[in-house]
């Protein structure tokens, strides 16, 4: 058996199954195109509707092989713990769609194994499920002895997506590392026999009372783990010891000074910095933001449980970008992404870095809060260290750490309670996410594709088509005809109504035919190549089968299409002034604005906006004719066209540009020529999360519009001001600086009239029954500023120190105010105590410490009593 290095096992891998006449396919994105699934976490889930029939794979192949880059974290606690569990992960996988069944995909997999990877075959164990005879059957022709197989019952051997749906028996091929390994049999708890390869043989749909229907055809499903495999092949125990993650280990060891292999708890944090490194370079590459939900979260856990372990290490400061120059040299060639947004990755995860300091402090606090009560001996909860582990980003091993300092113990069984709750939680949610995946796919959506095809969309060349209806759609189900009055969802042969996608919102019109109209509400496209307009039949009755000239509102479109190039010249402005880390994150594109939201740190400047907005400009005036063309995405990826952030495309793609200012990759419709925008204006500029902000403009006549409504308020202004529009700002900012100046002299004469009025409260001091001198009295109307001026005042012109309490009235309301000196307050004084006692007597509240206190009223004609309170309670 021969040392490979872990791309020299991924490029024969996949050599091998095209060498077969499976098609080489990229890695999906780690969002998967599928609303129901969090992160992909299997090379399958690219290829459902393929395996349901719901799509057919392209002809002139077999199957499919690919390497999928995955992302699970179910286990993320073990993560390091253990030599098998990552974050992140590449599978090998190859799948079949009805060309291939089990002896091929055998026969495929033994070769492999032995042949070109060289796997000693008396080291090969292959379990099967219990009743699959066949699959032994064939093992036995291939030269597998009969003492190397096992049965394994449905928990091991039978895979299922969820209770209903696709699913079947499988076979795995374990690898045996060794008798000082423990373990005795494959499907043991121990390292000894490492499955390394699962051939699925997806043939069965699962019915909801337990039977197996079979599927239209035989399908296969293999994934063969990259990094297990990695392990073998180097002679290594571990995966953190395969040639990739072994690199990354030691850009922590370089960082920290440690080396690796020199103490559990520095090996554990180099393990799970590296681990943690590659996942959150690849989530984010692909679209994925740090926020507090969904995905988000998953990526911001990830960081800052590796920002810990790295300062467990001794990194000081950001850090992480170090791994992600590692990374790009290790996999940059396989997976472009991460090159081609190296600068954004680098940056949010510099910015999370940054953010998690505070936090960090936050976690730190809470903790100290929770320590104050505790002794030593004592022990912290377990719903404490688990809150500090859950929301903190804490993990307990840190929270013992601290904990021992001060002598006190950590409640770990109730913490690790509280984990297996959410562990539990987890697991239902992924449960009911498989579920749904399969789900997803089918219904009466897949059915029309199925008998009807896709619908052939003309809306890129004109807003009208004579077309048939194929299927009427109510509530769910496939109905002959819709009533008028009803609503419902019409397919057609052929349409040019744009179904909303990337942003850009769904055409309406209406569908129009001999006895019936319908007026088109929406176009939504619930399945690949399927395009359903929703409708209200507003006369007669709309029928399957009817030809309809299907007519778009043509003057709406023109006002979509405007706003949608004009997104693409956005775009490529914001790169030009902020930078290429600017991508995409979201958008919207309708007939009356269009939003665009991006990754940048920072807000956007009031210069930048107006540098951004004439480039934009610049353009629409150079009336640039804009070119839509289909490439290759290789080819469309060296020309440096850009692709939206997240996307996914297939092996050909649409180019949309706008002479060598803008080229995007999109799929919508767009003017012939810049100069339809007429002009772009932009409205607002906004963050809407951590490292994502948001550009709303408007173009042509809506622009026109916002113009207009801006100088109407402007003459306005200019109006109160009585001067000309172009002088309004000036003249507003000097009424504005007069007004700051008379505002400033009535303060200084109520101050001054509040110190005139100190001599006569002074007169008024009596003896409170501590011995200090006291004031208590009315300053008339002033603000909370100007009696804190006079109790500075009090203080400094009393015999000796003492308190005061006093009363005003501002705007009708009663401010109230107690104040004392150091002596004061030591001598039994407490102004909090004080404002509470009489603050109802104005209808209040308030508070504060023994030197000082507050309170606001609705009631100023209590005033009086609140004082002759004060009177009595400091005489005693």
């Amino acid at each position: 058996m021969k040392y490979m290095t872990t791309a020299e096992i991924r490029e024969a891998y996949l050599k091998f199954f095209e060498e077969r006449g499976c098609k080489r396919m990229p890695s999906s994105s780690l969002i998967p195109d599928d609303p129901s699934l969090l992160l992909t976490s299997a090379g399958m889930v690219q290829f459902k509707p393929y395996f349901l029939h719901v799509r057919e794979f392209d002809e002139g192949y077999v199957g499919a092989t690919t390497v999928q880059k995955c992302v699970r974290t179910n286990d993320i606690d073990i993560i390091g713990t253990t030599g098998r569990h990552l974050s992140f992960f590449e599978m090998l996988g190859n799948f079949s769609f009805g060309a291939y069944f089990k002896k091929e995909m055998c026969a495929w997999a033994y070769e492999f194994s032995t042949e070109v990877l060289g796997l000693p075959k008396e080291r090969l164990y292959f379990t099967v499920y219990l009743d699959d005879d066949e699959t032994i059957e064939i093992w036995k022709s291939l030269g597998v002895p009969e003492d190397h197989i096992t049965r394994l019952g449905e928990e091991d051997n039978f895979w299922r997506a969820g209770p209903t749906g696709p699913c079947g028996p499988c076979s795995e091929i374990y690898y045996d590392q060794g008798p000082e390994f423990e373990g005795e049999k494959p499907g043991d708890d121990g390292d000894r026999f490492l499955e390394y390869w699962n051939c699925v043989f997806t043939q069965f749909d699962g019915q909801e009372d337990g039977t197996l229907a079979p599927l239209p055809t035989k399908n296969i499903d293999t994934g063969m783990g990259l990094e297990r495999m990695a392990a073998i092949m180097q002679g290594v125990q571990s995966n953190y010891e395969t040639d990739v993650m072994r690199d990354l280990i030691g850009v922590g060891e370089r960082l920290s000074g440690v080396s690796y292999k020199s103490d559990p708890a520095t090996d554990l944090s180099l393990r799970i910095v590296a681990d943690h490194s590659r996942s959150v370079s690849f989530m984010i590459a692909d679209g994925i933001l740090p926020s507090n939900e969904g995905r988000g979260y998953v990526l911001r856990r990830l960081l800052r449980r590796a920002v810990l372990h790295g300062h467990k290490l001794g990194i000081s400061g950001p850090f992480l970008s170090e791994y992600l120059t590692c990374i790009i040299d290790l996999m940059g060639s396989v997976y472009p992404e991460v090159v081609d947004n190296r600068q954004l990755v680098e940056q949010v995860i510099r910015s999370e870095e940054e953010r998690f300091g505070a936090t960090l402090r936050q976690g730190q606090a809470y903790l100290s809060q929770a320590l104050k009560g505790l002794q030593s001996g004592q022990e912290l909860d377990g719903l404490t260290a688990f809150t500090l582990h859950d929301t903190y980003g804490f993990p307990v091993e840190l929270t013992d750490e601290i904990c021992a300092e001060a002598g006190i113990g950590v409640d770990r069984a109730g913490f690790e309670a509280h984990m297996e709750q959410q562990r539990t939680r987890a697991r239902a949610a992924n449960t009911k996410d498989a579920e749904a995946a399969w789900s997803t796919y089918g219904g009466v959506y897949a059915e029309v594709v199925k008998k009807h095809g896709a619908s052939e969309f003309v809306g890129y060349e004109r807003t009208t088509a004579c077309a048939r209806v194929t299927a009427l759609i109510s509530e769910g189900a496939l109905v002959d005809a819709l009533e008028e009055g009803q609503k419902g969802e019409a397919v057609l042969d052929m349409t040019p109504f744009y179904a909303e996608m990337g942003g850009e919102v769904g055409d309406t019109g209406a569908l129009i035919c001999a006895d019936a109209r319908a007026e088109v509400l929406d176009t939504q496209s619930p399945e690949q190549g399927l395009v359903c307009h929703a409708v209200k039949v507003t006369a007669g009755a709309l029928r399957v089968g009817a030809e309809v000239s299907a007519e778009v509102d043509a003057d709406r479109r023109a006002r979509i299409t405007r706003n949608h190039t004009g997104t693409h010249l956005l775009h490529a402005a914001l790169r030009e002034v902020l930078g290429d880390h600017v991508n995409q994150a979201g958008s919207y594109v309708g007939p009356d604005r269009l939003r665009f939201d991006f990754t940048h740190f920072s807000a956007v400047t009031p210069e930048q906006i107006a540098c951004i907005e004439q480039r934009v400009n610049d353009a629409v005036m150079q009336a640039i004719d804009t070119t839509v063309y289909h490439s290759s995405l290789d080819e469309a990826r060296a020309n440096g066209v850009t692709a939206l952030f997240g996307e996914k495309y297939g092996d050909t793609v649409r180019v949309v540009e706008a002479g060598s200012f803008s080229r995007e990759l999109c799929g919508g419709c767009h003017v012939r020529n810049t100069a339809e925008i007429g002009l772009m204006k932009i409205v607002a500029e906004s963050s809407v999360g951590a490292s994502t902000r948001r550009i709303e403009a408007v173009t042509s006549y809506a622009a026109l519009a916002h113009l207009n409504r801006e100088e109407r308020e402007l003459r306005a202004v200019a109006e109160a001001l009585r001067c000309a529009p172009l002088e309004a700002a000036e003249r507003a900012q000097a009424s504005a600086a007069s007004l700051k100046e008379l505002t400033t002299q009535a303060k200084r004469a109520r101050q001054a009239a509040a110190a005139d009025g100190v001599a006569a409260l002074i007169e008024g001091a009596f003896a409170s029954a501590a011995g200090y001198p006291v004031v208590v009295g009315s300053l008339g109307e002033a603000d909370a500023a100007s009696m804190r001026n006079a109790w500075d005042v009090l203080r400094s012109r009393m015999s000796a120190p003492g308190a005061v309490v006093l009363a005003a009235c501002s705007d009708g309301k009663a401010i109230l105010l107690a104040a004392g000196t150091d002596e004061a307050v030591a001598a039994g004084f407490h102004a909090g105590n004080l404002i509470k006692a009489i603050a109802p007597a104005v209808k209040g509240g308030g508070g504060g410490k023994p030197s000082m206190a507050q309170a606001g009223g609705k009631d100023a004609a209590g005033i009086d009593e609140a004082l002759d309170q004060a009177r009595a309670l400091l005489q005693g």
